[in-house]
């Protein structure tokens, strides 16, 4: 469910009219809406009631700082994997004693600065982070606390780039390494053991994955009793899909009731880390048609969106919808709606039916709120787009559009050769 809609014809976001924001600020743009953040993180929420659990946002989904506000302002915590998300966070009003940092390549210096902050938790990957941790906390007069995160092997039947869960990936610890790892910060005066994070992977539209990770941390908990290791939190990430084209991922509310069902008897706080369930549908990419191109093989939609604006279509072979912003009969015909990136991989949707549109128009790249501009680039040296919030009949820039100064800030030409 989102709050953009077609009204006599032309697309609204909320209540302001999208075309009125391109002629304000030009084209492309990322376009989010404040209700339907709204609503999704308190649906996700409410669906929770009743069970003790702390909503940590992953700031990778999204990491604008209006964005990060909006769900400090709703309770939320965060889930972060960077210094720099840390210091996002934190700017943005979220309470170090809601953030989770989770990422295989936690650097001593991100460590200390969350030391610093004092966050919730550390979300360790691996012994040698667990032992680096342990030597940064003992130098700043620290216990660090930590929950280890376990691979359980679950197969999350999702992309493979956004799988994390399997034994062959980067992330996370087998059982037996994980159990090493525990009885080790057991031991050690400058690590507190306070839970246990399992994360499996992205855009699951089942949830007998997730049921089945959970089932397999339950029993490691249990295992961990038998050594008088006691667990505060567990940590299940977050994953759940949301709806791009034909998927039918399951509602929050079927979500939470199987996992409250496996939790039933274990004194633990669930955290959750929701991302793309929260914002993806909650943001657009407007994009302007420049040209209109026909071979004897294709047509094609060229627009001034990019791939370095939104990457997720050349990365993951993902599916957008895409709609015009005027809604009006007119032929339909079957192109590729592609970007002016000099590389074949520059494609938005490849043999979409869509209206015949001409040079000027505007269209709307749907469910681009999550993973569009965190992952966006200036290759080719292109200048990045500008956010935009709507909030009822009013919208805001969120983040202004880069210039071509922008792009060159920080480079530098040496003396060698300035002759």
């Amino acid at each position: 469910m989102h709050h953009f809609h077609y009204q006599d014809g032309e697309l609204y976001a909320e209540d302001v009219p999208v075309r009125q924001i391109a002629r304000k600020i030009g084209t492309p743009f990322y376009l989010y809406s404040t209700a339907t953040l709204k609503r999704h993180y308190q649906v996700f929420d409410e669906a929770f009631s009743g069970l003790p659990h702390l909503i940590c946002y992953s700031v990778k989904a999204n990491s604008n700082l209006a964005v990060l506000r909006l769900f400090a302002k709703e309770g939320s915590g965060a889930d972060i994997v960077s210094g720099g998300e840390l210091y996002r966070a934190l700017k943005a009003g979220l309470s170090p004693k809601k953030i989770v940092f989770s990422g295989v390549g936690k650097t001593p210096r991100e460590m200390r600065e969350a030391l610093k902050a004092g966050i919730l938790m550390f979300n360790v990957e691996s012994l040698g982070e667990l032992k680096t941790l342990a030597q940064v906390a003992k130098k700043m007069g620290k216990v660090a606390p930590v929950a280890v995160r376990i691979n359980p092997d679950v197969d999350p039947k999702t992309h493979p780039y956004i799988s994390t869960g399997l034994k062959k990936n980067k992330f996370g610890l087998d059982l037996e390494t994980a159990l090493e790892a525990y009885l080790f910060a057991k031991e050690h005066p400058h690590l507190e053991i306070v839970g246990v994070d399992c994360h499996i992977g992205s855009q699951l539209t089942e949830i007998s994955p997730f049921v089945e990770a959970l089932k397999r941390i339950k029993a490691f908990v249990n295992r961990l009793k038998e050594y008088d290791i006691q667990i505060k939190y567990i940590d299940l990430g977050g994953g759940l899909g949301i709806v791009y084209g034909e998927e039918s991922p399951p509602p929050p509310r079927e979500y939470a009731q199987a996992l409250k069902q496996e939790l039933s008897g274990l004194d633990v706080t669930l955290i959750l880390e929701p991302g793309r369930v929260l914002v993806g549908n909650a943001g657009i990419l407007v994009t302007k048609v420049l040209y209109f191109k026909e071979t004897p093989a294709k047509k094609f939609l060229i627009v001034d969106a990019a791939m370095n604006d939104l990457l997720r279509p050349a990365f993951y072979q993902a599916y957008h919808e895409i709609i015009p912003v005027l809604s009006k009969e007119r032929p339909k015909i079957t192109v590729d709606v592609v970007g002016p990136i000099c590389e074949t991989g520059d494609f938005f949707a490849r043999d979409r039916e869509l209206p015949m549109l001409r040079p000027g128009e505007l269209l709307a790249i749907m469910s681009a709120g999550a993973y569009g501009f965190v992952m966006s680039s200036n290759y080719n040296s292109r200048p990045r787009p500008p956010e935009v919030m709507v909030n009822g009949k009013d919208f805001y820039v969120v983040r202004k559009r880069e210039n071509y100064a922008r792009l060159i800030a920080g480079e530098k030409i040496p003396p060698f050769l300035e002759k």
